[in-house]
């Protein structure tokens, strides 16, 4: 039988942060959410991992791609949160 190999897709919400991980193989799938922590969004993508290994244990060994997407941006761009910024160009 083949192993497994997974990918791991993340996505940073300003609420809350979403996994689903998937089997390359069988196609199979798992899904969590956890709370986004704004003062360090890294912590939600650690909690989220952590859960997804307590019910596939292992399987950070063997995942080929993690693809990660984030809102965050978009997000302080429209409620004005952040750094003041500029952009100078000729």
């Amino acid at each position: 039988m083949e192993q497994a190999t997974y990918r791991l897709g993340c996505d940073i919400g300003g609420t809350f942060t979403d996994f689903v991980l998937v089997n390359n193989i069988t196609g199979e799938f798992h899904t969590n959410k956890c709370l986004t922590t704004p003062s360090d969004p890294s912590d939600a993508i650690e909690q989220g991992i952590r859960q997804l290994a307590e019910i596939l244990p292992g399987f950070m060994d063997n995942v080929e791609e993690i693809i990660h997407g984030t809102t965050l941006v978009i997000n302080a761009i429209i409620e004005r949160k952040g750094a003041k910024t500029g952009l100078i160009t000729t």
